[in-house]
């Protein structure tokens, strides 16, 4: 077994893996980059690429077909061809991916190690079983993988993940969606507007990244006026029947007890981070009740043992805080300065939240989780909130996307910005007013003073903000009491 000395090794090369390799290299050139599987990410590979290709078809077939309320005719049937559209998504998906090849490829051989990495202690890896890496730092950038509940194995080789979605040559009869989650909502409505027939089942209510029970229950209704959603479903039996998976439900509308075969189960249940491969027992870090190591969000290292600071670091999915590219990109520069420079450290920028789904309407959400908000805020009546309905909105109903709600918070007494939830038309851009406005700290009043044109969706914003600024109440005696609440800590 071969045996090397590096100030730093990462585990990793995707998003998070690159980020910290191009850091840690402004320090030292003592570097080396550690991958098992494909070079790629998983955004190019299998997530955000190949999925919003997949919905661009989706939303073209749509639009195509939802013409008649414009006064315009399509003469004729409109068809999917869905050899066209994968031979797309598999085209274009390997156009991204080639993009990422090239920059890894411009790293230096030297610099990249082909293999697992395992820690056999705290600053040594073993790399299958060919190379003994000592380092006297360590990144973890082993990414995330997709998880699904046992039982889902009766479905056999026609269980599948969104990896696999993305190399199918043609689109299946029918698919049974599991996870009303970001990848369940985004692929499951997709693959409908494309003619899959399908439902989607969810457990416990919940739905894509919502907590504002407002803003899901408009959501709820909405997504089941176009297509089958049960979040919260009564799944009797998942069984295999020669080439079908049969799945024995109660439908949530009707409370009829169903069977009904589907081609594929689809599950879209969550991802679990890849730490659980690593030998982390071995590397001195104490974990928590997940086996994922603890550590400090704005420098991100890990802890050891015994509480004290380690010379190892996390970034991207595989801490499993905030699983996004651009987060990941964060993380893995923040991790890959301060493992560099180690054992001085800097706090690295940890940007406003912000995360979007691509549905239709989209999902957006800003700033703390709206559960976070309630904690800190809610009990004692120190959150403050306004809406919008999209019905009426004026450029929505001209477009003809005139569904959804917007739900905007901020904190009584000083009027700052706080967050929002959005389910509505272009929520991508909305929320992205929105995060740059809380990382700036604006007040609500702020906000109102910026510029709106007409006619625009964002007026639909300004009507929430003057809903929200109404609901507000201001001044030191306010702040003072909600202080005493302790709201920020």
């Amino acid at each position: 077994m071969q045996e090397r000395q590096v100030d730093v090794a990462i585990i990793g090369a995707g998003t998070a893996g690159l980020g910290a390799y191009r850091a840690a290299k402004q320090h030292t050139d003592s570097v080396v980059m550690i991958e098992g599987g494909p070079y790629g990410t998983t955004c190019a590979r299998v997530g955000c690429m190949p999925s919003k290709l997949l919905i661009a078809a989706a939303e073209a077939a749509h639009q195509a077909a939802d013409t008649d309320a414009f006064g315009i005719r399509i003469n004729g049937e409109i068809s999917v061809d869905g050899e066209a559209v994968m031979a797309r998504v598999k085209s274009e998906r390997d156009r991204f991916v080639g993009f990422v090849l090239d920059s890894v490829q411009r790293i230096p051989a030297g610099d990249k190690l082909t293999g697992y990495a395992r820690f056999e202690g705290p600053n040594t890896l073993v790399v299958d079983d060919h190379t003994r890496v000592h380092a006297k730092r360590v990144v973890i950038a082993s990414g995330s993988r997709p998880s699904y509940p046992g039982f889902f194995e009766a479905a056999g080789d026609r269980l599948v993940i969104n990896d696999d979605v993305f190399e199918w040559d043609s689109l299946p009869e029918s698919v049974a969606v599991f996870g009303p989650g970001v990848i369940g909502l985004e692929l499951g409505q997709a693959l409908h507007r494309l003619g899959v027939r399908l439902r989607v089942f969810g457990v416990g209510g919940a739905l894509g990244p919502l907590q504002d029970e407002a803003v899901r229950e408009v959501a709820d209704r909405t997504f089941n006026q176009e297509l089958y959603v049960d979040p919260d479903a009564k799944v009797e039996a998942i069984e295999r029947d020669g080439d079908s998976v049969v799945v024995t439900f109660i439908e949530r509308h009707s409370g009829e007890r169903l069977t009904e075969r589907f081609d594929y189960l689809l599950a879209a249940t969550g991802r679990r981070p890849n730490v659980d491969r690593l030998g982390i027992e071995n590397a001195n870090l104490t974990l928590n009740d997940k086996g994922v190591p603890s550590y400090n969000s704005f420098t991100l290292q890990c802890r050891n043992a015994n509480g004290s600071p380690s010379h190892i670091f996390i970034a991207g999915d595989a801490d499993q805080d905030l699983p996004l590219l651009h987060e990941a990109s964060d993380e893995g520069r923040i991790a890959g300065d301060n493992a560099g420079r180690y054992p001085e450290m800097r706090a690295g920028q940890r940007r406003t939240p912000l995360a979007v789904v691509f549905s239709d309407p989209q999902m957006a959400t800003v700033g703390l989780s709206y559960a976070e908000l309630e904690r800190r805020y809610g009990g004692c009546d120190c959150l403050a909130s306004g809406e919008v309905s999209f019905e009426g909105q004026g450029r929505s109903r001209v477009m003809r996307v005139n569904k959804g709600l917007l739900r905007v918070y901020a904190e009584q007494g000083s009027g700052l910005f706080l967050g929002a939830e959005i389910f509505g038309p272009r929520a991508e851009h909305l929320a992205h007013l929105l995060a740059w406005a809380q990382q700036q700290r604006m007040t609500v009043a702020q906000m109102l003073e910026m510029p709106f044109y007409h006619p625009v969706i964002e007026e639909g914003l300004r009507t929430a903000l003057r809903d929200l600024n109404a609901n507000l109440q201001l001044g030191s005696r306010i702040i003072e009491r909600c202080m005493e609440c302790g709201p920020g800590d």
